[in-house]
């Protein structure tokens, strides 16, 4: 299996699909924090938005690559079993690397800055509390493209519409209070804590919702992909 994850990376690369969405990311934490500086926890919470579709993108783009007789090749190989844990698993790693790009870009243009006010959290506690941040919106991000990748949906149209529908219904959920919350991942709301405090009870509430989340979407994507086999 890690042959296969390191085989459907290298397509990923060295076809340059990587590109677009490291740009569009790019582009948007520019215009993010052009508005001004802000404290880590409070900038990374609202970057962990900003990058969800961005990675959710990144993910359908990474699964894609692979010719579909090529990847009917590789579940008979290696089982259809591993070849969706392959596939989601070098989504995963692409997208740490996009989040590790966006922890770092900040401080390069000057989006950041430390601690102004007696009780504000430290340097080192506002990057911990964005990579946690980061690291709740990547599983799901990452299922959400998988669910509108081609081997899902079978053609580009519906890989699209399941990719902005997702996107923006995650957003939209989280924006108007929705009586459910539970239907899209917790991505405003960590936004939200992390501008304000942020209680352990709190956090360990979002890190639940963020892994149920992702298990219950990662279980419709492996069914999915059973009834289309």
């Amino acid at each position: 299996m890690t042959a296969l994850v390191r085989l459907r990376l290298a397509g990923f690369l060295r076809t340059g699909r990587a590109l677009a969405p490291v740009l569009a990311g790019l582009i948007a934490l520019a215009v993010l924090y052009g508005g001004g500086r802000a404290q880590p926890a409070e900038a990374y919470g609202v970057s962990a938005v900003v990058l969800f579709p961005v990675l959710a993108w990144q993910s359908k783009i990474l699964l894609d690559v692979e010719p579909d007789v090529q990847r009917r090749l590789a579940g008979v190989l290696v089982g259809p079993t591993r070849e969706r844990a392959a596939g989601l698993l070098a989504a995963v790693v692409a997208g740490l690397g996009t989040v590790l790009l966006a922890l770092v870009f900040p401080w390069l243009v000057g989006g950041v800055t430390g601690p102004v006010a007696p009780g504000d959290r430290s340097v080192a506690v506002g990057v911990a509390l964005g990579l946690w941040a980061h690291l709740l919106a990547l599983p799901a991000a990452v299922v959400l493209g998988a669910l509108a990748s081609r081997a899902c949906t079978r053609s580009a149209g519906y890989g699209v519409a399941v990719l902005v529908l997702g996107a923006v219904g995650a957003l939209v959920l989280g924006l108007t209070g929705s009586a459910a919350p539970w239907l899209a991942p917790p991505v405003l709301p960590t936004a939200r804590a992390l501008s304000g405090g942020l209680t352990p009870a709190a956090g360990a509430l979002l890190t639940g919702w963020a892994v149920l989340w992702s298990a219950a979407a990662g279980a419709g994507y492996a069914w999915r992909r059973r009834s289309r086999a």
